[in-house]
């Protein structure tokens, strides 16, 4: 694949396991790629830089609790100084739900959106000003089908994915003169163990993988499927099994999407 990633600092939210570990560790491959690596877990983090095999002077481990908007400025300041510039913020980080409107705690909503939300809009605030100034950047963000349609037990997962949709179409539309570029990536079901880490009403860890999430696409052939995307400045993009065909449907058969969702 000839694609743009040689040399680039690339930022990767999530990126202690799922989509965010799949995606660095294909970035890895590339010649003098420089990657830093955030979530919350330090020592997995360690365990996915010493899997990618990147000489240490290019691998910056970086732990970033989403939920914490104030940690974003000097995050981005530390990546500066370390490397000077940010081309590539990979946003991989996120919680899901497994609980119905009636029954969910709404300190539960506040935290999904604290993490899969704000969180993301707070880095790439903070970003954005070194991004202007070089004249270059590309945010990929990773929402979800349920980004682009709402389905049972997961109100608050699709409302932050939902909000993403508006806040970095606006961004695009701001910045893409200025040589800026965002893709939006739907992902389907994807062998990731976000299920398990769902949050039930009261936010207790649902603490099982969904079948669905099981017999999902591996997350290797995600990342590789999103590199190629994000390669061509795809806008968005939907990769996943036959569960991304409800975004058409939604989009021509609203009320056939309706009805099956219902059921």
């Amino acid at each position: 694949m000839a694609i743009p990633f040689s040399e680039a600092v690339i930022w990767i939210t999530g990126a202690s396991s799922g989509i965010g570990e799949a995606v660095a560790l294909n970035l890895a491959g590339h010649k003098g790629v420089k990657l830093i690596l955030s979530a919350r877990r330090e020592d997995e983090l360690k365990r996915v830089a010493k899997q990618a095999g990147l000489p240490a002077s290019d691998v910056f481990i970086l732990p970033l609790d989403m939920s914490c908007s104030d940690s974003m400025a000097p995050a981005v300041e530390a990546v500066r100084q370390r490397f000077g510039r940010i081309d590539y913020v990979f946003q991989n980080a996120g919680i899901t739900q497994r609980s119905s409107v009636a029954d969910t705690d709404f300190l539960v909503y506040k935290r999904i959106m604290d993490v899969n939300f704000f969180g993301v809009v707070a880095l790439t605030k903070a970003a954005l000003p070194l991004m202007l100034a070089q004249g270059s950047g590309h945010f990929v963000v990773t929402s979800s089908v349920a980004g682009k349609l709402a389905t049972k037990q997961r109100s608050g997962y699709c409302a932050s994915k939902h909000a993403l949709h508006g806040f970095f179409d606006a961004l695009r539309a701001e910045t893409f003169d200025a040589g800026l570029r965002i893709t939006l990536v739907c992902p389907g079901y994807i062998h990731t163990p976000i299920s398990v880490h769902a949050l039930g009403a009261n936010g207790q860890q649902h603490g099982k993988m969904d079948e669905n999430q099981e017999k999902g696409m591996p997350a290797g052939k995600f990342a590789r499927q999103l590199l190629r995307a994000v390669s061509q400045e795809k806008e968005e993009v939907y990769i996943g099994g036959k569960e991304t065909y409800g975004i058409y449907l939604k989009r021509f058969f609203p009320g056939l999407l309706s009805r099956i969702l219902r059921k």
